[in-house]
């Protein structure tokens, strides 16, 4: 492998030093048509091999955008789906590097066919291995199918853009005025991107992220060796209601979250975090944001929304195809109620709903907050499959707001008994304590001590088997 190119520099900043092992160096394009005879091809436009990151197999294909601007043909494309084949075989992720023009209109036909034996093997490895893309250059027409294939996105903020039609073939639209091809767009309005970073970091997070996942779904190999106190107690997390973001750092293994989708639907949190060395995935509800310097930069309703339920959905569902345990803290007290919101909420709650439910690895759901109506119930709740249920000690749990609860049911009765009669209520019909007590809640804790108490829930859990009926997949 050359080491001039920015594709091959991109490969060797990924993974470790010396470890890339380059396959197909001596391809180049096949057809001739239109001058391509003509053209030097070397490799295609397409660097692929294998390597390790911090000693974990993965599989690597980086575009090279000065060979023929990185567009996708016949053999570029045999290179990719023979690198898929024996990722598969091996149960190795597989990581693309996009930089590329897109489709070689000079192979016409050959080059749509080459876009569809890649979409193939993207859709075998789905769920069996895992697949990340970083988009470095330009990414468009049905190579942004690429990258919402694979389980993760990753952008470079200022060079790299994903399309499917460029901002100015849209009507109405150029990209000076709304840049639907950008990296913002794509991470806090599409929600496909999960990291918006400059190279260096990009490549970074990706090796985190390696760290972080099994090889394949089979593999145990998310395990490192724990040096934190599992018996950490944190009394700041009392005040983390709020940016679950932080809470999740808080429990976290030496306080490290690693969160996906950051910039979209923010009411809800998803990510990976290590307990006592296993790797579990968190699905938070959130209310507000705190920046570095602890001041809260945006708020937002305790409520689900479509967008964050589709996000959850999303990584739950990644989550129990490879065997990764799942956590979620819950505080939400109804849907959001817009006229928008209305058009897709009840299918996106259904998906979430769907997600938990039909879940097979350990689950353990903690109430930090409300948890009211029948948004809690799609938060993991023991009804649909939480194997354990924590709730803080000032967590609510019930079908509504006890005075809301209190005027429905004694409405005309005077403002001292709605009073007296929504105490009452919320004693018995709102508390943790009488979840508790009707089992739905299994235990009580201190929020200072919610990382001791999850993972030790997982410990329990950690031989969890769950059959469920035959079936070739779900519909929802």
């Amino acid at each position: 492998m050359s080491n001039s190119s920015q594709a091959s520099q991109r490969i060797a900043a990924l993974l470790d030093d010396n470890s890339f092992v380059e396959i197909g160096a001596m391809v180049t394009a096949r057809a001739t048509d239109f001058d391509l005879k003509q053209t030097e091809t070397p490799s295609d436009g397409v660097i692929t091999g294998y390597g390790v990151i911090d000693g974990n197999l993965v599989y690597v294909y980086s575009q090279d955008a000065s060979v023929l601007n990185g567009t996708v043909g016949e053999m570029h494309a045999k290179k990719i789906a023979n690198l898929y084949d024996l990722a598969l075989k091996t149960g190795a992720p597989v990581i693309g590097l996009i930089d590329s023009a897109g489709l070689r209109l000079q192979e016409a036909t050959d080059a749509l066919n080459a876009f569809g034996e890649i979409y193939m093997k993207q859709t075998l490895a789905s769920g069996v291995i895992p697949q990340i893309t970083a988009i470095f250059g330009a990414c468009g027409g049905g190579l942004a199918l690429f990258p919402t294939l694979t389980d993760f996105t990753f952008m470079e903020a200022t060079k790299a853009k994903l399309f499917v039609n460029s901002p100015n073939a849209l009507d109405g639209n150029y990209a000076e005025k709304n840049d639907t091809a950008a990296a913002d767009f794509q991470s806090a309005e599409a929600g496909i991107v999960d990291v918006v970073a400059d190279e260096a970091e990009v490549l970074s997070q990706i090796r985190t992220l390696v760290s972080l996942l099994p090889g394949n779904n089979e593999d145990d190999a998310s395990y490192v060796e724990c040096t934190d106190d599992l018996n950490r107690a944190s009394a700041e997390l009392a005040n983390c209601v709020g940016d679950t973001s932080v809470a999740l750092s808080i429990i976290a293994d030496d306080n490290m979250f690693f969160e996906t989708k950051a910039a979209y639907a923010k009411e809800m949190v998803t990510g990976f975090i290590k307990l006592n060395g296993v790797t579990v995935g968190a699905v938070a509800n959130r209310s507000e944001v705190v920046d570095e310097e602890g001041k809260v930069a945006e708020k937002f309703d305790a409520v689900l929304t479509a967008k964050g339920a589709e996000k959850a959905a999303d990584f739950i569902n990644f989550c129990d195809a490879f065997s990764i345990p799942v956590l979620s803290l819950t505080n939400v007290k109804g849907y959001e109620a817009t006229v928008c919101s209305e058009k897709k909420i009840a299918k996106a709650v259904a998906k979430l709903t769907y997600a938990f439910a039909n879940a097979t690895v350990p689950k353990v759901n903690v109430v930090i907050g409300q948890a009211m109506g029948s948004a809690y119930v799609a938060m993991n709740s023991k009804a649909i499959g939480a194997d354990l249920t924590l709730a803080w000690e000032n967590a609510q749990i019930g079908a509504m707001d006890a005075k809301t609860a209190a005027q429905i049911i004694y409405n005309g009765q005077g403002n001292d008994v709605i009073a007296e009669k929504a105490k009452e209520y919320e004693k018995a019909q709102t508390s943790a304590a009488g979840a508790a007590k009707r089992g739905y809640v299994d235990q009580i804790i201190n929020a200072a001590d919610t990382r001791k108490y999850v993972i030790g829930a997982f410990e329990m859990l950690f031989t969890k088997r769950d059959d469920r009926p035959a079936k070739k997949h779900g519909t929802v």
